[in-house]
């Protein structure tokens, strides 16, 4: 099966875990987002790969107009339940990495802990830069991979165990390596340490309990420098939560 396709079945099953996740609506997360970028209400935002459309909505409110995309159908029904008619966000069904709108169109372009999932992400990239204005911005958000191979290969696994759509979080490294490609300008940049509970983090995309115990197998037995890469945190037997980093940016075109 081509894999968008599998992605597309399986974020359609998960569609109100990711509206409901306390992950995605961290409100200081959220609020960063609003402070980098200072958008105007003459400005017009492309949010990619909207999710539950926590940033879409978050932006609204300063902008002329959101526009809110993901490539499945369903994600973009429950963004569209959660906000009023007369918000002024509009929803469109597209691709990261084939964006149908104009070259030079958008002056900011928003897209959050989603890239992880994307086949091409250096096709995204290049339609970022394609369809943001010059001088526009673009915000970018995803989990981050260590530097240090053993570790990001773990973390990698791991993420591909619990999510079949998972396609893998890249060092930050890759990251610039892929932005340098285009004329972009890093304006600003900082990491995050995010914290995830663990059966939060299961809920999300596991419904089988086999799979629930290899991941957690896979965590208990993993070397104990890959559990301290991942700041594994266990009460007795238990597994809490772990934490990852997430990298924020801001590029100008």
């Amino acid at each position: 099966m081509d894999k968008k396709l599998q992605n597309k079945e399986l974020f359609t099953k998960r569609k109100d875990a990711y509206v409901n996740s306390r992950t995605h609506s961290n409100p200081a997360a959220l609020q960063k987002i609003t402070e980098w970028l200072k958008p105007s209400t003459d400005q017009i935002i492309l949010d990619i790969a909207t999710g539950g459309g926590q940033v879409a909505k978050t932006l609204a409110p300063f902008a002329k107009q959101v526009i809110a995309t993901d490539l499945t159908p369903s994600m973009l029904t429950g963004v569209r339940n959660s906000i009023n008619e007369n918000d002024n966000i509009l929803l469109i069904i597209a691709d990261a990495e084939e964006l149908p709108f104009l070259d030079d169109s958008m002056d900011i372009i928003t897209c959050r802990i989603a890239a992880h999932h994307f086949p091409r992400p250096e096709k995204f990239i290049q339609e970022v830069y394609r369809v943001l204005k010059p001088g526009g911005k673009c915000l970018f958000v995803d989990n981050v991979a260590p530097e240090e191979d053993a570790a990001d290969q773990f973390l990698n696994q791991l993420e591909a165990m619990r999510d079949p759509s998972h396609e893998r979080a890249k060092k930050i490294s890759e990251w610039k390596k892929l932005f340098s490609k285009h004329p972009f300008t890093l304006l600003q940049e900082d990491i995050r340490i995010k914290e995830l509970p663990f059966q939060d983090w299961l809920d999300r995309t596991v419904d089988s309990e086999e799979v629930r115990q290899q991941v957690t197998r896979f965590i208990e037995t993993a070397d104990e420098k890959l559990q301290e890469a991942i700041r594994l945190q266990k009460d007795e037997n238990t597994i809490l939560s772990f934490s990852i980093d997430e990298w924020i940016s801001m590029w100008e075109k």
